[in-house]
């Protein structure tokens, strides 16, 4: 049974930092999966917010938080981070990761087929 389990969201002030992780289990050979975060802000679409390659670890983020998130793999423990700094209000949302087998980078919601069941993120003005 596949799990992703998210964790690291809480109620912040605009400025700080935060940090998400995922934590895959189920998944044979974690290295061979794209990864990627998303997020839904109450009352809207889940958006793109960065993604992640397998093998080359080359990255992809949303115009958005370019800049500010990082977003970075460790295979060994079978885990996908989000570092956030400079959170914005608007940054509030439920955070998910994603995972789906293959190369490449994803940046739809449709192109994953494993999903968390999110964390809440609060960025208070």
């Amino acid at each position: 049974q596949v799990q992703l389990v998210e964790s690291g969201g809480g109620l912040v002030q605009a400025g700080d930092s935060l940090t998400l992780s995922c934590a895959a289990s189920g998944l044979t050979s974690f290295s061979t999966y794209a990864l990627g975060w998303f997020r839904q802000a109450r009352g809207k679409e889940r958006e793109f917010v960065a993604a992640i390659n397998r093998s080359d670890g080359s990255t992809d983020y949303a115009d958005s938080v370019k800049g500010r998130f990082t977003i970075a793999r460790d295979d060994a423990i079978s885990t996908v981070f989000l570092q956030m700094k400079s959170l914005k209000p608007e940054d509030t949302a439920v955070y998910y990761c994603a995972a789906v087998r293959g190369r490449g980078i994803r940046t739809t919601t449709r192109e994953y087929i494993y999903w968390g069941q999110g964390t809440q993120v609060t960025v208070s003005s």
